[in-house]
């Protein structure tokens, strides 16, 4: 009998274990497909090692230092990282570097929250793809809305531009991708393949449009890239000039950045083959769904992992400065031992030290 793929089975370059261990990083991959974020860490420079775990429709990721939040089908999990506690995990002790345990859930309702970012205080910053703004998530209310584009003209449930991703630099807000600039329920699909807009935050102003599903704009050493996503490709932005130029090709649907060091980590996602619309794009036949790394000053690709199996699509990805980090979830039993004031922490009674 030939062999199956198990779940999640994937396949890497050496070279791409080797990064990550250098870098002394792991990535938290969202996939909303799976219901998954998944840690990828370096046991050592040849070999990679995942974690999956549950989150309903896992999509926008927050990650602030020892801060991280994830955007699920109806709430905001909140996780703060606790190092003595990964240090005296019963079930594995001396083997992790960061524990993220939850400690806060915002229950938004289904929102279809997309990019996300810690603001000041407890508040999250995050787009809200449902209502067509960008909102706060707190205590207070299922969100509260400070921005939309000038064109959507009320806030309504009706995904009327698919708003999707936001770029900062020193916690402002700079620039907001949409994949149409509509003011009709679901009126991006229309134009979906080429009526992709990046947004000037506050004005509104669109400093570039024509591109085919836009996703997660950053600003790194003050220049602006952005995914494209349909054609697979890194885009540099000029706000300014309103053009662009390609730093490289993916191969595959593109969404989901973060950077470290000088190196970009972008998620790919496989093409969905029954739909009439993506199957004539020069990504159809080649499209995976996995990570890519990226050398930016080159623009050169410095290995991936692609999935073999459960895993299709991709929405976020973050870069977290730990080697073996681990993550539990709500529904994890285990997670209600832990335990911790300021000074000390406790794993099932027993006290430990900070």
């Amino acid at each position: 009998m030939a062999n199956v793929p198990t779940p999640f089975s994937c396949s890497y370059d050496p070279q791409f274990a080797q990064l990550l261990h250098n870098l002394n990083i792991s990535l938290a991959v969202s996939t909303y497909q799976a219901q998954k974020v998944i840690i990828l860490s370096p046991v050592d420079e040849d070999k990679l090692i995942q974690l999956p775990r549950t989150f309903p429709t896992a999509m926008g990721i927050a990650h602030d230092g020892d801060r991280l939040a994830v955007a699920t089908t109806n709430s905001v999990e909140v996780l703060v990282n606790s190092k003595p506690l990964a240090r005296n995990y019963p079930q594995k002790p001396g083997v992790y570097d960061a524990m993220y345990l939850p400690r806060a859930t915002y229950h938004t309702g289904a929102l279809a929250l997309h990019d996300m970012a810690f603001a000041g205080g407890n508040r999250i910053i995050a787009v809200n793809t449902l209502f067509s703004c960008l909102c706060y998530i707190d205590q207070n209310n299922s969100f509260t809305p400070f921005w939309q584009p000038p064109f959507i003209d009320e806030l309504a449930p009706e995904d009327r531009c698919h708003l999707n991703g936001m770029a900062m630099e020193n916690g402002e807000i700079k620039f907001v991708t949409a994949l149409g600039a509509t003011n009709t329920s679901g009126g991006w699909r229309e134009n979906k393949m080429q009526g992709g807009i990046i947004m000037e935050y506050p004005s509104g102003r669109i400093v570039l449009d024509g591109l085919g599903m836009p996703h997660s704009p950053r600003i790194i050493d003050g220049k602006l890239y952005v995914l494209n996503s349909t054609q697979g490709e890194l885009l540099r932005v000029d706000p300014e000039a309103g053009s662009y130029e390609v730093v490289c090709k993916l191969g595959g649907f593109a969404r989901g950045m973060d950077i470290f060091d000088d190196y970009l980590f972008i998620g790919v996602s496989k093409l969905r083959h029954n739909s009439k619309s993506f199957a004539d794009l020069p990504i159809a036949k080649t499209s995976f769904a996995g990570v890519i790394a990226v050398y930016l000053p080159y623009g050169s690709i410095s290995g991936g992992v692609k999935y073999m199996m459960s895993v299709d699509e991709i929405y976020d990805v973050k870069a977290i400065n730990a080697l073996r980090p681990n993550l539990l979830t709500p529904d994890m039993e285990v997670h209600n031992l832990a335990l911790s004031f300021p000074g000390q922490t406790f794993w099932g009674g027993i006290v430990k030290e900070k």
